[in-house]
């Protein structure tokens, strides 16, 4: 869907360039004389602000709507995030629980070092 609305601000900008090229490609290869030719040039050469701020206005609405989109998709990004940190601290705590209430069994973590003695004297040497 975001990849639609890109397309539509790309298709927007292409008629747009697109018009303006054909316009004075037309003015150059019509059958004129010099004078109504540099008028009519003129002429476009007076809607060319216009059609850039256009232009600038429909990228800046898409760039604004691509923004939003991606806060939104960032946002839930992070609650998703949290529920499973919430979901993993609450399944260990009840495995811990479970754990103690088994007879005989003993929470004993599995912890080993992040450097090794022989890493350690690597690092030393």
């Amino acid at each position: 869907m975001s990849n639609n609305r890109a397309g539509s601000g790309s298709f927007i900008g292409g008629v747009l360039l697109g018009t303006a090229i054909g316009t004075i490609t037309g003015l150059l290869i019509a059958p004129r004389n010099g004078r109504e030719t540099r008028q009519l040039l003129k002429k476009s050469a007076d809607a060319l602000p216009e059609l850039a701020e256009d232009l600038s206005t429909s990228v800046q609405l898409q760039a604004d709507r691509l923004s939003e989109s991606a806060l939104k998709n960032w946002d839930e990004t992070l609650i998703r995030l949290r529920q499973a940190i919430a979901a993993g601290i609450e399944a260990t705590q009840r495995e811990q629980q479970a754990l103690k209430q088994t007879p005989g069994a003993e929470l004993e973590p599995d912890v080993r070092p992040l450097v090794t003695t022989d890493d350690r004297r690597t690092l030393s040497d």
